[in-house]
C-alpha cells in the first residue's frame, strides 16, 4: 500500500485479538446501525468468516475506521460496512481503508469492485473513481446507489508489453535526459507501473542520487501511467505536466524503483473522446528496497488532438 494513503500516526491492519474484533464490530454498529435503532448483531452477516477485514487506528491505538471486502465471483469483490468514527470523518480515514481494501483485492486477482453507497456517501465514492450503475435496495429508508470500479486496465499481457516498449522508446527518443539516466520500465501488470534508473549516471557529490534525477524518474513514471491509460482506452492527446510536488524523505544510495498504482490515480479521462481537455492527479512513490525515499504528486493534463479539418 502506498505511503500517501496513511497519515504517519495511523496504522491500517486486520483485526487480530478479541479486543480488536469487539472494537471493530462496535464501530460498525455505532455508525451504521445504532442511529436507526437496530440491535447489536445487526452489523454482521453470514459472510464474516470468509471476508477480508481492515481497521484503522490512531496514534493512541483508538479505532477510527473500518471496512470489509468479500468475494462475489472469480473476478469481482464487494466492499461493505465502511464506517468512520464521527470525529474522524472528512480527514482521509475512509479513503485509507477503502484504498487498503482495493490493494488487497488487486493482490487476490480481482478486476472489479462493487458497493452500495448511501446517497450521502456518493460524493466520497465518486472522488475515489467509483461509477454509479443504478439504484440499489434502500435500507432503513435510506436511498442507496449501486457503484463499481475497475481495478486494472483493459488489455492483454502482450498489449501491455507493446505499450511499455512504445512508451520507453518515446521517452528515449524525445527526452534525451531519460536515455542518459538509463531510465527503464521494469514491470507493468495493468495496475502497477514500476520504473528504475541506476545510481551511477545519476549520482551527486554526496554519492547519492541527484534530486533532479529523482524528480525526473517520478515525473516520467506518472506520465507513463497516464500514457498507458490512454492506450487502454483507445484515446490520444498531448500529455503535459501542469504541476508537480515532491517530498524527499531519505537519500537514495542505490538503484531506486518508482512505483505508481492505478488505485492512486484521480481523474476521469473519458471526456477526452469528446474533444475536452482532461486532468489527472497521479502519485508516484520512490523506494530503495522497501525504504520509502520520496513521494511525488503530479497534476497532468491531456490536450485533445487538433483536427485537420
Amino acid at each position: 500500500m502506498n505511503a500517501n494513503l496513511l497519515n504517519q500516526r495511523w496504522q491500517l491492519r486486520s483485526p487480530e485479538s478479541a479486543a480488536d474484533w469487539q472494537a471493530y464490530y462496535q464501530l460498525r454498529w455505532q455508525i451504521l446501525r445504532a442511529p436507526w435503532l437496530q440491535a447489536l448483531g445487526s452489523e454482521r452477516d453470514e459472510l464474516e468468516q470468509d471476508a477480508y477485514h481492515l481497521m484503522l487506528t490512531n496514534a493512541a491505538g483508538e479505532l477510527i475506521a473500518v471496512g470489509r471486502l468479500h468475494q462475489v465471483d472469480a473476478e469481482t469483490a464487494q466492499v461493505r460496512y465502511m464506517a468512520v468514527a464521527s470525529e474522524w470523518q472528512g480527514q482521509g480515514a475512509g479513503a485509507a481503508v477503502l484504498q487498503g481494501l482495493e490493494h488487497y483485492a488487486i493482490s487476490q486477482g480481482y478486476k472489479k469492485l462493487l458497493l452500495n453507497a448511501r446517497d450521502s456517501a456518493l460524493p466520497f465514492y465518486l472522488r475515489q473513481q467509483y461509477q454509479v450503475l443504478g439504484s440499489a435496495p434502500s435500507m432503513f429508508g435510506i436511498v442507496h446507489q449501486r457503484m463499481s470500479k475497475t481495478l486494472t486496465l483493459a488489455g492483454t499481457d502482450s498489449e501491455f508489453r507493446q505499450w511499455c516498449a512504445d512508451l520507453q522508446q518515446t521517452w528515449h527518443s524525445t527526452i534525451p535526459l531519460s536515455q542518459f539516466m538509463q531510465l527503464q520500465i521494469t514491470s507493468f501488470d495493468g495496475f502497477s507501473l514500476q520504473c528504475q534508473a541506476p545510481l551511477a549516471p545519476n549520482i551527486n557529490l554526496h554519492q547519492t542520487m541527484f534530486a533532479g534525477s529523482i524528480y525526473t524518474l517520478a515525473t516520467l513514471t506518472g506520465w507513463g501511467m497516464l500514457y498507458l491509460q490512454l492506450q487502454s482506452l483507445g484515446l490520444a492527446g498531448a500529455q503535459v505536466l501542469a504541476e508537480g510536488n515532491i517530498r524527499y524523505l531519505q537519500p537514495v544510495r542505490s538503484t531506486p524503483t518508482a512505483r505508481c498504482h492505478l488505485a492512486d490515480v484521480r481523474g476521469d479521462l473519458s471526456t477526452l473522446a469528446s474533444g475536452r481537455r482532461v486532468r489527472q492527479q497521479i502519485t508516484v512513490d520512490i523506494f530503495v528496497d522497501e525504504q520509502h525515499c520520496a513521494q511525488f504528486v503530479g497534476l497532468y493534463a491531456v490536450l485533445p488532438e487538433q483536427s485537420d479539418d
